[in-house]
């Protein structure tokens, strides 16, 4: 049964159900709800009275796209549904302690009370729990085993230097990919460790609606992941999470109702993606959220090629393909063409045009694929200055393609550094790239490309060299000083940077050991999330590996590549010696006062202020540890896993900084993805507490990145809001399995109280 079918038929029987709606006439002792045309107001009791801080959800397939919207009750249970479209509606109340209602019908300016139901056990109660809260019922190696001794030994691969290092492991090979702790991961029909070992090898066929043909890529990915926590031990531990669950285990604390400003929260999704696999969202400029206003948001459908576009006013999809001949040119597809590019992340420009980064060919070629070819010529031509610093040979596979709505024209740039995730600097003159090469730091000048549409004038990149032969370490650095030259005889070379499963020592320290105090250093690694440093025009950038991971801050200078300058920075090592007070970044974020945010793989949030510094540059600068002063780390709400010390059983992807109080909570909120916790995770900074934004509805909210926009500044709350999208790459995990719920947009706004209208 489809998708559209399965809820079609869902929908008709609910209307059987004795309606649990009551008549407008037992509204008079809920004063204080608005009556609207385009919206609708009741209250919300149960057996026990009035349910405060439940969720009301309406839901309709009366339009071009499925389309829900979702409030919380307020602390006398009263709720106001806004900007309701004319449809039909079910309207349901989900709640912690409670199981859904009874869907009943509703429409736009008629008023209705609906009842609630109490959840009959603990054990039905927890189904609606958010994933981390069964996740934290994991138990990992105690950290006296650590290092691991192998299969003679312990079972715990011998690279696993620490529990940390496990921790980082479980994060990026699990994690990344879809939540743990939700029904679909938390019970199996065989919860042995054959089970397991046999759930881990099944693939999607090709052609699947949700992944294309990537089915035996993530098989492997799981296969790897398992082997570098030592196969059998790391087996014997997720059958032994499951197995305490099938007995009955719970959750030792419940989830706590949406408080104070939370239950202003106003929650619009619509469905898009034609379910499939959705991994990033944009809508407007970062730099200037009016751009694109009432205009469509994208997502990239990655493993199959496609772009979609949605115009929430409508609300309708538009679904496109992307076909590139390397180095070549570009074609626009169709949807019923099959493409062939891999489009990764969107990021809409100042003049409303659609930037992508495309990957070329994810996982194993495929029959029939062509092969890349070599790289272009002024990759490597010493008449570049680009090339004759840092010559970028091989082959390539990237392609950087923009799309004009408004001329109907699609471009294509080939790259000679590798793209992964893009950001427009702060002076608007900049694109730049993380990297698949993980040597350089690379950006497209989109003036330059504008004007002349020639590559070569368009490219820049820059080698990650640090300052670490300075005599003055506690100076900052001026646009113009020199760390990049031609001579890389003047540089210390990268230590390898090294996986937990080669069983060698991890961690930049190593880096230090090795140095030529008298030389720059050059490092490797690889990059993840980007930002821009509104301070200078610097950019900060995620460097995933190796582990504890860093940051990584880049200024291009006045003249680059000569007056390019790295700077890296990790979190302060533990009294331990081997423990770090942070670990695992993979987004990254800036405030509009030079503020760097990191958001980790344990549910740990970041701070960098590199304003306290102390120490800059010279030889301490080789592993990052120069500035501990800079740092502070605070967790995620939410509970932690029994027996570690830092971080939750969270997860955040990556993390946005709202710079215009696009959501409503002011200027400068730091947004985590809660990708383990059906959330957004907003962190005020002058007061240090979070605010968790929960999607209840459909269960399994899953984000990686986040976006905003203003489409009416005169609007107020209604006229702005921030913007993310469902990306479990596993989209049959979420409520409702393979007929159930697709990939939604979510339109996340505060408005300024739980009935405002």
């Amino acid at each position: 049964m489809t998708v559209t079918k399965y809820l079609r038929a869902l929908l008709a029987s609910s209307c059987l159900i004795a309606a649990s709606g009551i008549a407008a006439e037992s509204m008079a002792a809920a004063t204080g709800i608005p009556t609207a045309a385009d919206g609708i107001g009741g209250v919300v009791t149960s057996s026990k009275g009035p349910e405060a801080g439940v969720w009301v959800v309406a839901e309709t397939l009366d339009l071009p796209t499925r389309f829900i919207k979702t409030v919380v009750t307020d602390d006398q249970g009263r709720f106001f549904l806004p900007e309701l479209p004319v449809a039909k509606y079910q309207i349901f109340v989900r709640g912690y302690g409670l199981v859904d209602s009874p869907r009943v019908d509703g429409s736009p300016g008629k008023n209705m009370n609906l009842t609630a139901v109490i959840a009959p056990d603990a054990k039905a109660a927890a189904q609606y729990y958010p994933p981390n809260y069964w996740y934290s019922l994991i138990k990992i190696p105690d950290e006296s085993e650590f290092p691991g001794t192998g299969p003679k030994g312990n079972g715990i691969a011998p690279g696993m230097k620490t529990q940390q290092v496990w921790l980082q492991q479980a994060s990026n090979n699990c994690q990344t990919c879809h939540q743990m702790g939700t029904p679909a991961t938390r019970y199996l029909a065989d919860n042995s460790p054959e089970g397991w070992a046999e759930r881990i090898t099944k693939q999607r066929s090709d052609g699947d609606q949700a992944i294309g043909n990537h089915g035996p890529d993530h098989a492997n990915a799981m296969q790897n992941g398992m082997t570098a926590f030592g196969r059998v031990r790391g087996l014997s531990m997720w059958a032994d999470w499951t197995q305490r669950i099938e007995k009955g285990a719970l959750p030792k604390e419940a989830p706590q109702r949406p408080q104070g400003i939370e239950r202003n929260l106003v929650l619009t999704h619509y469905e898009w993606q034609n379910g499939r696999y959705t991994h990033d969202v944009s809508g407007s400029d970062r730099h200037d959220p009016n751009v694109n206003a009432h205009g469509p948001v994208y997502g990239v459908a990655s493993m199959w090629g496609y772009v979609f576009s949605l115009v929430p006013n409508a609300p309708q999809t538009v679904e496109f393909g992307f076909k590139v001949n390397y180095n070549k040119s570009v074609e626009l597809l169709p949807a019923d063409k099959e493409p062939d590019a891999f489009p990764h992340n969107p990021m809409v420009d100042k003049h409303a045009r659609l930037w992508v980064t495309d990957l070329g060919r994810y996982g194993a070629p495929r029959p029939g694929s062509q092969p890349y070819p070599e790289r272009m010529p002024y990759c490597t031509d010493p008449s570049n200055k680009f090339a004759k610093y840092f010559p970028m040979p091989g082959q390539t596979k990237n392609t950087t393609l923009v799309w004009d709505p408004k001329a109907q024209k699609l471009e294509g740039v080939p790259m000679c550094s590798g793209t992964h995730h893009l950001m427009f600097n702060v002076n608007r003159k900049d694109l730049y790239f993380t990297n698949g090469d993980q040597k350089v730091l690379g950006w497209l000048d989109i003036d330059a490309w504008d004007k002349t549409k020639d590559a070569a004038k368009a490219l820049g990149w820059c080698p990650m060299v640090l300052d670490t032969n300075s005599t003055t370490p506690s100076k900052r650095p001026g646009p113009d000083d020199v760390t990049v030259t031609p001579d890389h005889t003047q540089w210390n070379q990268p230590v390898r940077p090294r996986s937990p499963g080669d069983g060698e020592e991890v961690g930049s320290v190593a880096q230090q050991a090795q140095i030529d105090p008298k030389k720059d250093t050059r490092v490797e690694g690889g990059l993840y999330g980007v930002d821009a440093d509104t301070s200078d025009g610097a950019m900060w950038f995620a460097k995933t590996g190796p582990f504890p991971s860093q940051f990584i801050r880049f200024h291009p200078g006045n003249n680059p590549p000569e007056t390019c300058r790295t700077e890296m920075y990790e979190p302060p090592l533990l009294a331990d010696g081997k423990s770090y007070q942070s670990f695992g970044v993979r987004g990254i974020s800036a405030d509009t006062k030079g503020v760097a945010w990191g958001f980790t793989g344990n549910g740990q949030l970041s701070r960098f202020e590199r304003a306290k510094c102390k120490v800059i540059a010279g030889p301490t600068a080789a592993n990052g540890q120069q500035c501990p002063e800079g740092w502070s780390v605070y967790d995620s709400p939410g509970p932690r896993i029994e027996g570690i010390k830092h971080g939750t059983a969270d997860f955040f992807y990556l993390g946005w900084v709202d710079w215009f109080d696009l959501i409503g909570l002011g200027k400068d909120t730091v947004v985590a993805a809660g990708s383990n916790s059906d959330s957004l995770l907003a962190f005020n900074d002058t007061t240090k507490s979070y605010t968790t934004l929960r999607v209840p509805y459909p269960h399994g909210f899953r984000t990686r990145g986040i976006d905003g926009r203003i489409d009416d500044p005169k609007a107020g709350w209604k006229g702005k809001a921030g913007w993310a999208t469902y990306s479990n790459t596993a989209v049959w995990h979420q409520e409702g399995g393979e007929d159930g719920t697709g990939p939604l947009l979510v339109k996340f706004q505060v408005r300024p109280n739980p009935l405002a209208n």
